[in-house]
Protein backbone atom coordinates (compact mmCIF):
# COMPACT_ATOMS: atom_id res chain seq x y z
CA UNK A 1 0.00 0.00 0.00
CA UNK A 2 1.40 3.44 -0.89
CA UNK A 3 1.91 6.16 1.72
CA UNK A 4 -0.89 8.17 0.10
CA UNK A 5 -3.33 5.29 0.54
CA UNK A 6 -2.17 4.74 4.09
CA UNK A 7 -2.78 8.37 4.98
CA UNK A 8 -6.20 8.30 3.28
CA UNK A 9 -7.14 5.21 5.24
CA UNK A 10 -5.92 6.90 8.38
CA UNK A 11 -8.20 9.86 7.84
CA UNK A 12 -11.21 7.62 7.22
CA UNK A 13 -10.59 5.41 10.26
CA UNK A 14 -9.99 8.37 12.53
CA UNK A 15 -13.08 10.19 11.31
CA UNK A 16 -15.34 7.21 11.91
CA UNK A 17 -13.82 6.41 15.28
CA UNK A 18 -13.41 9.89 16.76
CA UNK A 19 -16.87 11.03 15.75
CA UNK A 20 -18.51 8.32 17.87
CA UNK A 21 -16.14 7.72 20.80
CA UNK A 22 -14.24 9.54 23.48
CA UNK A 23 -10.68 10.57 22.73
CA UNK A 24 -8.58 9.56 25.76
CA UNK A 25 -5.53 11.77 26.20
CA UNK A 26 -2.82 10.35 28.44
CA UNK A 27 -0.71 12.95 30.21
CA UNK A 28 2.42 12.74 32.34
CA UNK A 29 5.59 14.65 33.09
CA UNK A 30 8.81 13.19 31.72
CA UNK A 31 11.95 13.04 33.87
CA UNK A 32 13.37 15.95 31.84
CA UNK A 33 10.50 18.16 32.91
CA UNK A 34 8.74 17.94 29.55
CA UNK A 35 4.97 17.56 29.71
CA UNK A 36 3.77 14.72 27.51
CA UNK A 37 0.34 14.24 25.90
CA UNK A 38 -0.42 10.99 24.08
CA UNK A 39 -3.38 9.74 22.02
CA UNK A 40 -3.01 6.12 20.99
CA UNK A 41 -4.40 5.56 17.49
CA UNK A 42 -3.41 2.02 16.49
CA UNK A 43 -5.55 1.72 13.37
CA UNK A 44 -2.75 2.68 10.99
CA UNK A 45 1.05 2.53 11.36
CA UNK A 46 1.76 6.25 11.59
CA UNK A 47 3.00 8.63 14.27
CA UNK A 48 2.88 12.42 14.53
CA UNK A 49 4.92 14.21 17.17
CA UNK A 50 4.95 17.91 17.99
CA UNK A 51 7.26 19.64 20.48
CA UNK A 52 6.22 23.16 21.52
CA UNK A 53 8.17 25.66 23.61
CA UNK A 54 7.67 29.30 24.51
CA UNK A 55 9.96 30.67 21.84
CA UNK A 56 7.79 32.49 19.30
CA UNK A 57 8.24 35.93 17.81
CA UNK A 58 7.07 37.69 20.97
CA UNK A 59 10.46 36.61 22.36
CA UNK A 60 12.39 38.38 19.59
CA UNK A 61 14.59 41.30 20.66
CA UNK A 62 13.14 44.49 19.16
CA UNK A 63 16.29 45.09 17.10
CA UNK A 64 16.20 41.50 15.78
CA UNK A 65 12.52 41.03 14.92
CA UNK A 66 12.20 37.82 12.93
CA UNK A 67 14.83 35.94 14.96
CA UNK A 68 12.54 33.12 16.08
CA UNK A 69 11.27 32.52 12.56
CA UNK A 70 14.66 32.45 10.87
CA UNK A 71 16.08 30.26 13.65
CA UNK A 72 13.35 27.71 12.90
CA UNK A 73 14.03 28.04 9.19
CA UNK A 74 17.73 27.27 9.52
CA UNK A 75 17.12 24.06 11.48
CA UNK A 76 16.55 22.28 8.16
CA UNK A 77 19.87 23.50 6.77
CA UNK A 78 22.02 20.72 8.14
CA UNK A 79 23.33 18.90 11.21
CA UNK A 80 26.82 18.78 12.69
CA UNK A 81 28.89 15.63 13.07
CA UNK A 82 27.93 13.92 16.31
CA UNK A 83 28.52 10.57 18.05
CA UNK A 84 30.42 9.09 15.13
CA UNK A 85 27.77 10.23 12.65
CA UNK A 86 29.01 12.47 9.81
CA UNK A 87 27.75 15.99 9.26
CA UNK A 88 24.88 16.42 6.80
CA UNK A 89 24.30 19.53 4.71
CA UNK A 90 20.78 20.68 3.78
CA UNK A 91 20.61 18.48 0.67
CA UNK A 92 21.91 15.39 2.44
CA UNK A 93 19.50 15.99 5.31
CA UNK A 94 16.55 16.29 2.93
CA UNK A 95 17.60 13.08 1.20
CA UNK A 96 17.88 11.28 4.54
CA UNK A 97 14.30 12.20 5.42
CA UNK A 98 13.09 11.24 1.95
CA UNK A 99 14.77 7.83 2.28
CA UNK A 100 12.81 7.25 5.50
CA UNK A 101 9.52 8.39 4.00
CA UNK A 102 9.31 10.71 7.01
CA UNK A 103 9.45 14.44 7.62
CA UNK A 104 10.73 16.88 10.21
CA UNK A 105 9.79 20.55 10.34
CA UNK A 106 10.42 23.57 12.52
CA UNK A 107 8.36 26.75 12.69
CA UNK A 108 7.79 29.75 14.92
CA UNK A 109 4.52 31.60 15.42
CA UNK A 110 3.75 34.53 17.68
CA UNK A 111 4.05 32.42 20.85
CA UNK A 112 5.28 28.93 20.01
CA UNK A 113 8.45 27.50 18.60
CA UNK A 114 7.40 24.13 17.18
CA UNK A 115 9.26 21.00 16.08
CA UNK A 116 7.24 18.36 14.22
CA UNK A 117 8.01 14.77 13.25
CA UNK A 118 5.86 12.51 11.04
CA UNK A 119 6.86 8.91 10.39
CA UNK A 120 5.52 5.43 9.85
CA UNK A 121 5.83 3.20 12.91
CA UNK A 122 7.44 0.18 11.28
CA UNK A 123 10.13 -0.49 13.90
CA UNK A 124 13.18 -0.01 11.69
CA UNK A 125 11.80 3.22 10.16
CA UNK A 126 10.57 4.62 13.47
CA UNK A 127 13.89 4.06 15.22
CA UNK A 128 15.85 5.76 12.45
CA UNK A 129 13.40 8.65 12.12
CA UNK A 130 13.48 9.41 15.85
CA UNK A 131 17.28 9.21 15.87
CA UNK A 132 17.52 11.64 12.95
CA UNK A 133 15.01 14.01 14.57
CA UNK A 134 17.06 13.94 17.77
CA UNK A 135 20.19 14.80 15.81
CA UNK A 136 18.45 17.67 14.08
CA UNK A 137 17.14 19.00 17.40
CA UNK A 138 20.39 18.53 19.30
CA UNK A 139 23.08 19.43 16.77
CA UNK A 140 21.90 21.87 14.09
CA UNK A 141 24.88 23.15 12.15
CA UNK A 142 23.76 26.76 11.64
CA UNK A 143 25.59 27.16 8.29
CA UNK A 144 26.41 30.81 7.72
CA UNK A 145 26.45 30.52 3.92
CA UNK A 146 22.87 29.22 3.90
CA UNK A 147 21.75 32.05 6.19
CA UNK A 148 23.34 34.67 3.92
CA UNK A 149 21.42 33.17 0.99
CA UNK A 150 18.16 32.92 2.93
CA UNK A 151 18.46 36.46 4.24
CA UNK A 152 18.69 37.81 0.71
CA UNK A 153 15.60 35.81 -0.22
CA UNK A 154 13.68 37.07 2.84
CA UNK A 155 14.59 40.70 2.12
CA UNK A 156 13.46 40.31 -1.49
CA UNK A 157 10.20 38.74 -0.29
CA UNK A 158 9.67 41.62 2.17
CA UNK A 159 10.22 44.19 -0.55
CA UNK A 160 7.79 42.40 -2.86
CA UNK A 161 5.21 42.19 -0.07
CA UNK A 162 5.23 45.97 0.28
CA UNK A 163 3.62 46.16 -3.16
CA UNK A 164 0.62 44.08 -2.01
CA UNK A 165 -2.22 46.15 -0.52
CA UNK A 166 -3.43 43.41 1.83
CA UNK A 167 0.05 43.06 3.33
CA UNK A 168 0.42 46.82 3.82
CA UNK A 169 -2.99 47.10 5.43
CA UNK A 170 -2.35 44.13 7.72
CA UNK A 171 0.93 45.57 8.88
CA UNK A 172 -0.65 48.95 9.66
CA UNK A 173 -3.45 47.20 11.56
CA UNK A 174 -1.03 45.18 13.71
CA UNK A 175 1.04 48.27 14.53
CA UNK A 176 -2.07 50.22 15.55
CA UNK A 177 -3.53 47.40 17.67
CA UNK A 178 -0.33 46.43 19.51
CA UNK A 179 1.84 49.54 19.38
CA UNK A 180 5.23 48.78 20.94
CA UNK A 181 4.13 45.42 22.35
CA UNK A 182 6.23 42.45 21.11
CA UNK A 183 3.18 40.96 19.35
CA UNK A 184 3.22 43.95 17.01
CA UNK A 185 6.80 43.54 15.75
CA UNK A 186 7.67 42.68 12.16
CA UNK A 187 10.86 41.46 10.55
CA UNK A 188 12.32 44.09 8.23
CA UNK A 189 15.50 44.27 6.14
CA UNK A 190 17.07 46.22 9.03
CA UNK A 191 16.22 43.67 11.73
CA UNK A 192 17.23 40.76 9.48
CA UNK A 193 20.59 42.45 8.86
CA UNK A 194 21.14 42.48 12.64
CA UNK A 195 20.73 38.68 12.89
CA UNK A 196 23.63 36.27 12.50
CA UNK A 197 23.94 32.55 13.10
CA UNK A 198 25.42 33.16 16.56
CA UNK A 199 22.22 34.97 17.54
CA UNK A 200 20.18 32.03 16.24
CA UNK A 201 22.25 29.56 18.24
CA UNK A 202 21.84 31.62 21.40
CA UNK A 203 18.10 32.04 20.88
CA UNK A 204 17.64 28.33 20.27
CA UNK A 205 19.59 27.29 23.34
CA UNK A 206 17.74 29.80 25.52
CA UNK A 207 14.24 28.80 24.43
CA UNK A 208 14.17 25.28 22.97
CA UNK A 209 14.81 23.41 26.22
CA UNK A 210 13.50 20.10 27.53
CA UNK A 211 12.33 21.41 30.90
CA UNK A 212 9.72 23.68 29.31
CA UNK A 213 8.75 21.49 26.36
CA UNK A 214 5.27 20.20 25.68
CA UNK A 215 5.37 17.00 23.63
CA UNK A 216 2.19 15.81 21.88
CA UNK A 217 2.05 12.39 20.19
CA UNK A 218 -0.78 10.90 18.12
CA UNK A 219 -0.49 7.55 16.40
CA UNK A 220 0.14 3.83 16.60
CA UNK A 221 2.25 3.79 19.73
CA UNK A 222 1.66 2.92 23.37
CA UNK A 223 2.81 4.76 26.46
CA UNK A 224 6.01 2.78 26.85
CA UNK A 225 6.96 3.51 23.26
CA UNK A 226 6.06 7.18 23.69
CA UNK A 227 8.24 7.37 26.80
CA UNK A 228 11.22 6.01 24.87
CA UNK A 229 10.71 8.47 22.01
CA UNK A 230 10.27 11.44 24.33
CA UNK A 231 13.37 10.41 26.25
CA UNK A 232 15.47 10.30 23.09
CA UNK A 233 14.19 13.65 21.82
CA UNK A 234 14.48 15.43 25.15
CA UNK A 235 18.01 14.10 25.69
CA UNK A 236 18.97 16.09 22.61
CA UNK A 237 17.71 19.28 24.28
CA UNK A 238 18.76 18.64 27.87
CA UNK A 239 22.29 20.14 27.43
CA UNK A 240 20.64 23.49 26.73
CA UNK A 241 19.80 23.88 30.42
CA UNK A 242 16.74 25.75 31.64
CA UNK A 243 17.37 29.50 31.73
CA UNK A 244 14.59 31.64 33.19
CA UNK A 245 12.42 33.53 30.71
CA UNK A 246 11.53 37.17 31.17
CA UNK A 247 7.84 37.93 31.51
CA UNK A 248 6.18 39.24 28.35
CA UNK A 249 4.36 42.51 29.07
CA UNK A 250 0.56 42.43 29.04
CA UNK A 251 -1.29 43.57 25.93
CA UNK A 252 -2.62 47.08 26.60
CA UNK A 253 -6.24 47.92 25.86
CA UNK A 254 -6.96 50.70 23.39
CA UNK A 255 -7.64 53.98 25.18
CA UNK A 256 -9.33 55.56 22.16
CA UNK A 257 -10.27 54.89 18.56
CA UNK A 258 -7.38 54.85 16.07
CA UNK A 259 -7.79 55.55 12.34
CA UNK A 260 -5.19 55.05 9.63
CA UNK A 261 -5.98 56.21 6.08
CA UNK A 262 -3.29 55.03 3.69
CA UNK A 263 -3.13 56.17 0.04
CA UNK A 264 -2.48 53.28 -2.31
CA UNK A 265 -3.13 52.85 -6.02
CA UNK A 266 -4.95 49.51 -6.28
CA UNK A 267 -8.06 48.05 -7.85
CA UNK A 268 -9.45 47.14 -4.42
CA UNK A 269 -9.40 49.10 -1.18
CA UNK A 270 -8.59 47.18 2.01
CA UNK A 271 -10.65 47.80 5.15
CA UNK A 272 -9.66 46.38 8.55
CA UNK A 273 -11.36 47.08 11.89
CA UNK A 274 -10.57 45.61 15.28
CA UNK A 275 -8.88 45.68 18.67
CA UNK A 276 -7.04 43.42 21.11
CA UNK A 277 -9.34 40.49 21.80
CA UNK A 278 -9.05 37.80 24.48
CA UNK A 279 -6.64 35.12 25.64
CA UNK A 280 -7.59 31.48 25.05
CA UNK A 281 -8.18 31.00 28.75
CA UNK A 282 -10.96 33.58 28.82
CA UNK A 283 -14.09 32.07 30.43
CA UNK A 284 -16.22 33.43 27.61
CA UNK A 285 -14.28 31.64 24.88
CA UNK A 286 -17.25 29.56 23.69
CA UNK A 287 -19.82 32.41 23.65
CA UNK A 288 -17.32 34.49 21.67
CA UNK A 289 -16.53 31.58 19.34
CA UNK A 290 -20.18 30.79 18.60
CA UNK A 291 -21.15 34.47 18.47
CA UNK A 292 -18.41 35.29 15.99
CA UNK A 293 -19.63 32.51 13.69
CA UNK A 294 -22.92 34.41 13.51
CA UNK A 295 -21.28 37.82 13.18
CA UNK A 296 -18.63 37.17 10.55
CA UNK A 297 -17.05 33.74 10.88
CA UNK A 298 -19.74 31.77 9.11
CA UNK A 299 -18.92 32.75 5.55
CA UNK A 300 -21.98 33.37 3.41
CA UNK A 301 -24.41 32.90 6.31
CA UNK A 302 -22.93 35.57 8.60
CA UNK A 303 -24.53 38.90 9.40
CA UNK A 304 -21.65 40.82 7.90
CA UNK A 305 -22.00 38.96 4.62
CA UNK A 306 -25.76 39.51 4.58
CA UNK A 307 -25.48 43.25 5.14
CA UNK A 308 -22.30 44.09 3.24
CA UNK A 309 -22.46 41.65 0.32
CA UNK A 310 -25.98 40.30 -0.14
CA UNK A 311 -28.01 43.45 0.50
CA UNK A 312 -25.60 46.07 -0.86
CA UNK A 313 -23.06 44.33 -3.10
CA UNK A 314 -20.17 46.21 -1.48
CA UNK A 315 -17.73 43.32 -1.19
CA UNK A 316 -17.40 39.75 -2.38
CA UNK A 317 -16.06 38.60 0.98
CA UNK A 318 -16.23 40.03 4.50
CA UNK A 319 -15.17 38.26 7.67
CA UNK A 320 -14.44 38.59 11.38
CA UNK A 321 -12.46 36.44 13.79
CA UNK A 322 -10.90 36.20 17.24
CA UNK A 323 -7.34 34.83 17.46
CA UNK A 324 -6.80 34.04 21.15
CA UNK A 325 -3.44 32.85 22.47
CA UNK A 326 -1.67 32.87 25.82
CA UNK A 327 -2.08 36.62 25.44
CA UNK A 328 -4.99 38.41 23.79
CA UNK A 329 -4.83 38.02 20.04
CA UNK A 330 -6.72 40.42 17.81
CA UNK A 331 -10.38 40.67 17.05
CA UNK A 332 -10.39 41.59 13.37
CA UNK A 333 -13.00 42.44 10.77
CA UNK A 334 -11.84 42.65 7.17
CA UNK A 335 -13.10 43.24 3.65
CA UNK A 336 -11.95 44.50 0.27
CA UNK A 337 -14.08 46.66 -1.99
CA UNK A 338 -13.96 49.17 -4.83
CA UNK A 339 -12.06 52.27 -3.71
CA UNK A 340 -15.09 54.51 -4.24
CA UNK A 341 -17.22 52.23 -2.02
CA UNK A 342 -14.77 51.92 0.88
CA UNK A 343 -16.43 54.50 3.15
CA UNK A 344 -19.89 53.05 2.63
CA UNK A 345 -18.68 49.49 3.25
CA UNK A 346 -16.86 50.64 6.40
CA UNK A 347 -19.97 52.38 7.72
CA UNK A 348 -22.16 49.34 7.13
CA UNK A 349 -19.64 46.96 8.72
CA UNK A 350 -19.25 49.16 11.78
CA UNK A 351 -23.01 49.40 12.17
CA UNK A 352 -23.33 45.61 12.03
CA UNK A 353 -20.75 45.17 14.78
CA UNK A 354 -22.25 47.89 16.97
CA UNK A 355 -25.73 46.43 16.65
CA UNK A 356 -24.50 42.88 17.30
CA UNK A 357 -22.64 43.96 20.43
CA UNK A 358 -25.72 45.80 21.71
CA UNK A 359 -28.36 43.20 20.84
CA UNK A 360 -26.61 39.86 20.29
CA UNK A 361 -27.99 37.20 17.92
CA UNK A 362 -31.50 35.94 17.47
CA UNK A 363 -32.52 32.49 18.68
CA UNK A 364 -32.83 31.37 15.05
CA UNK A 365 -29.29 32.56 14.25
CA UNK A 366 -27.93 30.79 17.31
CA UNK A 367 -29.63 27.50 16.47
CA UNK A 368 -28.36 27.61 12.89
CA UNK A 369 -24.83 28.26 14.14
CA UNK A 370 -25.00 25.39 16.61
CA UNK A 371 -26.32 23.02 13.97
CA UNK A 372 -23.42 23.81 11.65
CA UNK A 373 -20.71 23.72 14.30
CA UNK A 374 -21.93 20.53 15.96
CA UNK A 375 -22.46 18.69 12.68
CA UNK A 376 -19.00 19.71 11.52
CA UNK A 377 -17.13 18.74 14.67
CA UNK A 378 -15.87 15.44 13.22
CA UNK A 379 -14.08 17.38 10.47
CA UNK A 380 -11.97 19.10 13.13
CA UNK A 381 -10.34 15.80 14.12
CA UNK A 382 -10.58 13.71 10.94
CA UNK A 383 -6.83 13.13 10.50
CA UNK A 384 -3.78 12.49 12.63
CA UNK A 385 -2.54 15.97 11.81
CA UNK A 386 -5.75 17.70 12.92
CA UNK A 387 -6.00 15.60 16.05
CA UNK A 388 -2.37 16.39 16.87
CA UNK A 389 -3.06 20.10 16.42
CA UNK A 390 -5.96 19.83 18.86
CA UNK A 391 -3.93 17.89 21.42
CA UNK A 392 -1.06 20.39 21.13
CA UNK A 393 -3.52 23.25 21.69
CA UNK A 394 -4.90 21.51 24.78
CA UNK A 395 -1.34 21.23 26.07
CA UNK A 396 -0.34 24.77 25.19
CA UNK A 397 -3.36 26.44 26.77
CA UNK A 398 -3.72 24.10 29.73
CA UNK A 399 -7.20 22.97 28.71
CA UNK A 400 -8.90 19.98 30.38
CA UNK A 401 -7.86 16.60 29.01
CA UNK A 402 -11.51 15.86 28.15
CA UNK A 403 -11.80 19.09 26.14
CA UNK A 404 -12.51 17.30 22.85
CA UNK A 405 -15.06 15.04 24.53
CA UNK A 406 -16.96 18.01 25.98
CA UNK A 407 -16.57 20.41 23.04
CA UNK A 408 -20.03 19.77 21.62
CA UNK A 409 -21.65 20.19 25.05
CA UNK A 410 -19.82 23.49 25.52
CA UNK A 411 -21.16 24.76 22.21
CA UNK A 412 -24.65 23.44 22.88
CA UNK A 413 -25.03 25.27 26.19
CA UNK A 414 -24.20 28.73 24.79
CA UNK A 415 -27.23 31.05 24.94
CA UNK A 416 -28.06 34.32 23.21
CA UNK A 417 -27.67 36.04 26.58
CA UNK A 418 -24.18 34.54 26.98
CA UNK A 419 -23.15 35.88 23.59
CA UNK A 420 -24.56 39.33 24.21
CA UNK A 421 -22.87 39.57 27.62
CA UNK A 422 -19.51 38.33 26.30
CA UNK A 423 -19.43 40.65 23.30
CA UNK A 424 -20.41 43.64 25.42
CA UNK A 425 -17.62 42.84 27.87
CA UNK A 426 -14.91 42.26 25.27
CA UNK A 427 -15.62 44.57 22.33
CA UNK A 428 -15.77 48.36 22.37
CA UNK A 429 -17.02 49.49 18.94
CA UNK A 430 -16.22 53.13 19.74
CA UNK A 431 -12.57 52.34 20.60
CA UNK A 432 -11.41 50.21 17.70
CA UNK A 433 -8.58 50.48 15.18
CA UNK A 434 -9.69 51.29 11.64
CA UNK A 435 -7.33 50.93 8.67
CA UNK A 436 -8.49 51.93 5.20
CA UNK A 437 -5.92 51.51 2.44
CA UNK A 438 -6.57 52.63 -1.13
CA UNK A 439 -9.92 54.44 -0.72
CA UNK A 440 -10.92 57.31 -3.00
Amino acid sequence: MTLLRIFAAAALCLTLGAAHAAIPIQHWTHASGARVYLVESPAIPMLDVQVNVDGGSRRDPASQAGLASVTAGLLTAGVAAQGGEPALDENQLAEAWADLGASFDASAGAERFSLSLRTLTRPDLLERAVALAARQMGAPSWPDAVWQRDRQRLVAAWQEAQTRPATRAGRAFSEAVYGEHPLGREATPQTLAAIDTAAMRDFYRAHVVACRAQVSLVGAIDRAGAERIVGQLMAALAPHGCPALQAVPPVPALAAAVERRIPFDAAQAQVLVGQPGVARGDPDYFPLFVGNYILGGGGFVSRLTTEVREKRGLSYSVYSYFAPGLQPGPFQLGLSTRPDQAEQALTVARDVVTRFVAEGPTEAELQAAKDFLLNGFALRIDSNRKLLDNVANIAWHGLPLDYLDTWTAQVQQVSTADIRRAFQRVLQPDRMVTVVLGAK
